[in-house]
């Protein structure tokens, strides 16, 4: 073993663990006037939003929360939630982000196997808590949380209404020092099969976390995203790996934050225009939906940078958000990782290049961030060159990214077979250290003896000027083994089939960007796309979706 010096500390020295409260501490320091709004409703300063937490710590400690206790919240991006994401797990609680666009069965199920005890409820989810009340075996007792003027419902074990509360409470609190290791969130991600997966991060992680996420979007100047002047509005869902952090670090730096409850794209876009916000963050559905609103049209969003995640970020994307003035930077992480791994970075040798160049490395995952390690790997797990070429399933090593799902031993090792985290994901790296993600290992399509994959497919088709939304996916072929086929949505006023489409791709075909198996020979013409429950494209549900189209033989099928 490794035979290394170490010292005892001095008698008395203080042992400083990293903790969210060290976080809380740091906003008001800065600007103790900045401002946190919510929606047109509500907005106080920093000052008040630390009297806030305390008060909620209150709260929560006489209704009989206890460290160690999980505490879930059903709420939309409020406030409220930014107070429970501090108070909860200073209290040495756990905070429980429940995802409230899951099934009523599966929010139940991650319910009782979090051993959720507390839930504060939002007054929009009392029909749908009220519905498997009766089947929670943890929960003791519930807080109601309203923006109306109705304080009170039918809920087991009701406490109260958060700012009745509140306001009732001592706006001083205690917040005691303990392990940094102690869990401090926990939320669950789904996958294509059984039950969802519940995944935890530690105080120490959290921490490590936002210090990352600050260096990288503060301090690298190709990508400089997000500083103390910055008005960060988030447009991912709170219950989302805690909005993707950010939360945290416009916190710890002391930005105005602008919450925006129920996503209302006509709202988000007034809020843009009067809180002056200029950073935000989301998957590249919710934007596309954003560009879309009436509201949003012939408007300049000049100065507004937005980090695109969850889904890759295409080239056309890129192109109409730029041409509105936003900046757009890719980035890379799972609901397992915290989420951030790896972010956009273009250094000299690339901005000396040309402009399509710059384009292409802004829309790859990423360049990973600093304390993260990323390698790939082939089906044995042997480790692949960062060549640019060789793909493998992408893995890797970092101080925040979860050590495994809760009470699923197996499934824990298997995210974490040969000590690097497996994310599922095919990709490559090259020689600058950069991640380009191919595929997810279960969305690459063989056909033709090749392997396509739908991201590039998606990313291609929709520089076609007729298509609003794309999906690719891969079908059973009895003689190809697979093929590609598209779901698209077209823009208004235009048309497109599946041989106008043929002919748009033949010139990538030529340029070998892509092989002719690649061409799908089959289209589906909708108005919407199947999305998952943060944005996604639920590729599961689309598959299912063709296979009963075929079989009635559907008028949406435009074929070669």
């Amino acid at each position: 073993m490794l035979q290394t010096r170490i010292i005892a500390p001095a008698e008395g020295a203080y042992q400083f663990p990293l903790l969210i409260k060290r976080l809380l501490m740091s906003g008001s320091r800065y600007e103790k006037t900045r401002e946190i709004v919510y929606r047109d409703q509500l907005r106080y300063s920093y000052l008040t939003l630390n009297e806030r937490i305390a008060r909620l710590a209150n709260v929560l400690t006489e209704a009989g929360v206890k460290a160690g206790d999980t505490v879930a919240v059903m709420d939309w991006d409020s406030h409220r939630y930014l107070e429970c994401m501090f108070a909860i797990p200073m209290i040495g609680a756990v905070v429980h982000t429940i995802n409230v666009r899951l099934s009523p069965e599966q929010i139940l199920y991650t319910m009782n196997h979090a051993d959720d005890r507390f839930v504060l409820v939002n007054s929009e989810f009392v029909g749908l808590y009220q519905a498997i009340a009766g089947q929670l075996t943890t929960v003791e007792k519930t807080i109601l949380l309203t923006d109306g003027p109705e304080k009170t419902t039918e809920l087991p074990g009701l406490v109260g209404e958060y700012e009745q509360l509140l306001a009732a409470a001592s706006p001083h609190y205690d917040f005691p020092d303990f392990d940094e290791n102690s869990v401090a969130t926990t939320f669950y991600t789904t996958g294509t099969t059984g039950n969802p997966k519940g995944v935890y991060f530690t105080h120490r992680q959290l921490v490590l976390h936002t210090m990352g996420v600050a260096t990288v979007t503060g301090s690298i100047d190709s990508i400089r995203l997000l500083g103390t002047d910055d008005v960060y509005m988030p447009i991912t869902p709170m219950f989302h790996v805690h909005a993707w952090g950010i939360p945290y670090v416009a916190t710890m730096l002391g930005l105005k934050q602008v919450y925006p409850g129920r996503y209302d794209p006509e709202l988000l876009v007034k809020l843009w225009r009067d809180e002056k916000v200029s950073f935000s963050h989301c998957v590249p559905t919710i934007l596309q939906m954003l560009l879309n609103a009436k509201g949003a049209q012939n408007e300049d969003f000049g100065g507004w940078k937005i980090i695109i995640g969850g889904s890759a970020l295409n080239r056309a994307l890129y192109e109409a958000a730029k041409a509105r003035g936003i900046q757009l930077t890719a980035a890379y992480g799972m609901s397992e990782t915290c989420p951030l791994v790896a972010c956009a970075h273009l250094n000299e040798e690339l901005l000396a290049g040309s402009e399509d160049e710059c384009v292409t490395y802004r829309i790859k995952a990423g360049v990973p961030v600093p304390l993260v390690e990323a390698a790939i790997v082939d089906g044995d797990g042997r480790f692949l060159p960062a060549d640019g070429e060789a793909q493998g399933e992408l893995v890797l090593r970092a101080p925040w990214l979860t050590m495994g799902y809760y009470r699923e031993e197996a499934k824990s090792e298997e995210l974490w077979a040969g000590g690097w985290l497996h994310t599922g994901d095919v990709a490559t790296l090259d020689s600058m250290g950069v991640i380009d993600i191919r595929d997810r290992i279960k969305d690459v399509i063989k056909t033709g003896g090749e392997w396509v994959s739908s991201l590039d497919l998606e990313d291609l088709i929709s520089r076609h000027p007729a298509v609003r939304e794309v999906a690719v996916v891969g079908i059973a072929d009895p003689q190809w083994g697979e093929r590609p086929f598209a779901l698209l949505v077209v823009r208004d006023g235009a048309s497109i089939d599946a041989r106008v489409l043929k002919e748009h791709l033949k010139p990538f075909v030529e340029l070998g960007h892509i092989n002719k198996w690649a061409i799908p020979s089959q289209i589906a013409l909708v108005t919407e796309i199947p999305k998952t429950s943060v944005g996604k494209l639920d590729k599961k549900r689309i598959r299912i979706d063709i296979v009963e189209w075929q079989a009635s033989n559907s008028a949406f099928l435009s074929t070669l």
